[in-house]
């Protein structure tokens, strides 16, 4: 049974849905990398290095955990 669930077309609101969340991890990534990374960014932000490197790093995790939760099947999900 689990095979014939993944073998199902997505519905259209599903696949935006994917695009959307693929499209705002790769933001809130970038900007974690900006924040540690770009000397023109984080000289303007006024942060110690531990503080820009905790800021971005907290950025970085918020979006690995959005993008985890992208492919989380839940039941009452229309597939």
């Amino acid at each position: 049974m689990s095979s014939n669930l993944y073998n199902k077309q997505k519905s259209l609101k599903r696949r935006f849905l994917l695009i959307l969340g693929v499209a705002t991890f790769i933001c809130v990534l970038t900007v974690g990398i900006m924040i540690m990374f770009w000397e023109k960014l984080y000289s303007s932000l006024d942060l110690s290095t531990t503080q820009r490197f905790l800021f971005g790093g907290f950025f970085i995790a918020y979006g690995v955990l959005r993008f985890s939760r992208i492919f989380k099947i839940r039941p009452d999900d229309e597939i």
